[in-house]
């Protein structure tokens, strides 16, 4: 099976930014003849009601899906068992530094500000022991190389820093980064379609992936949708959601036709839809009065 897929985390309502790269995930994989996965990112924060809302409201602009809905809470096993094969080739160590003594570590040259410098990764078992007794331990990669090259359907060649990313956190809970490949290698997503405020991750996630015997996904990262400011759009941004859009009288259909637009798509049909006429730019979206 190939697939494409969509992935909210369920902390609020999806405002039209994230049903736009929802839309974008399910043209890609249906004018592809691909599968369309849904999965539930709860692993952090969940609010309730909001993952009913966000399925009900990616159903009303007329995204569909298949097979069945996956939840991240629901796969802690294969997570454990990612971990513990890395570890076995050597590929773990614990980590206690604090976000602060990240932040304010030197970081290497050839690393972006706030990459991991490597603190904790050859301590010896007697300095582990005396760290552990001021903070649980998360669970780190000892990653063999500094960079890696993906290829971007809109980006083309992107080259990453890749430091020793979290895979378990200190409170036990596994990492972003480390569910996320998981996830895609065992769906069998071969398509990852998001916000391009995730493009810096795919290097090192592709990393991660061939540790694992995954095969790299083809990337495709689109224009965030961004307020009148510039910045990413945000609830606080005003009428963003569908829900918000409800009461200034915009009901799905009409959502659906601005986001499409918004892509210069005159329709959602698959069939006619072509990825190099789609914008390069943000989408400034401005709400209602």
């Amino acid at each position: 099976m190939t697939a494409g897929r969509f992935a909210p985390s369920p902390s609020g309502d999806l405002h039209v930014g994230n049903l736009r790269t929802g839309l974008l995930a399910w043209l890609f994989a249906r004018s592809t003849g691909r599968d369309f996965l849904m999965r539930i990112e709860d692993l952090d924060r969940v609010r309730p009601g909001a993952e009913e809302r966000q399925l009900a409201d990616l159903r009303a602009i007329g995204i569909d899906w298949d097979g069945p809905l996956v939840r991240q809470s629901g796969r802690a096993a294969l997570y454990a068992d990612a971990v513990a094969r890395l570890r076995a080739d050597g590929l773990v160590y614990e980590c206690y530094c604090s976000r602060k003594e990240i932040h304010e570590a030197p970081s290497a040259p050839h690393h972006p500000p706030g990459a991991y410098p490597g603190t904790c990764r050859d301590l010896t078992e007697v300095e582990r022991g005396v760290r552990r007794q001021d903070r649980p331990a998360a669970l780190r990669l000892r990653a063999g190389l500094e960079t890696h090259t993906i290829t971007d359907v809109l980006h083309g060649r992107v080259v990453g820093a890749v430091d020793d990313i979290v895979l378990v956190r200190n409170d036990g809970v596994p990492a972003y980064n480390l569910a996320v490949v998981v996830d895609d290698g065992e769906q069998g997503i071969d398509q990852v379609v998001r916000g391009d405020d995730l493009l810096s991750s795919a290097p090192r996630q592709a990393y991660l992936a061939s540790l694992l015997g995954h095969p790299e996904p083809t990337y495709v990262h689109v224009p965030l949708a961004l307020n009148e400011t510039g910045k990413r759009l945000a609830k606080r941004d005003g009428a963003v959601t569908l829900g918000d859009l409800a009461e200034h009288g915009l009901d799905a259909g009409d959502v659906r036709r601005l986001i499409l637009d918004s892509l210069g798509l005159s329709s959602a049909d698959p069939a006619d839809f072509d990825p190099a006429r789609l914008p390069r730019e943000p989408w400034v979206f401005r709400p209602p009065a």
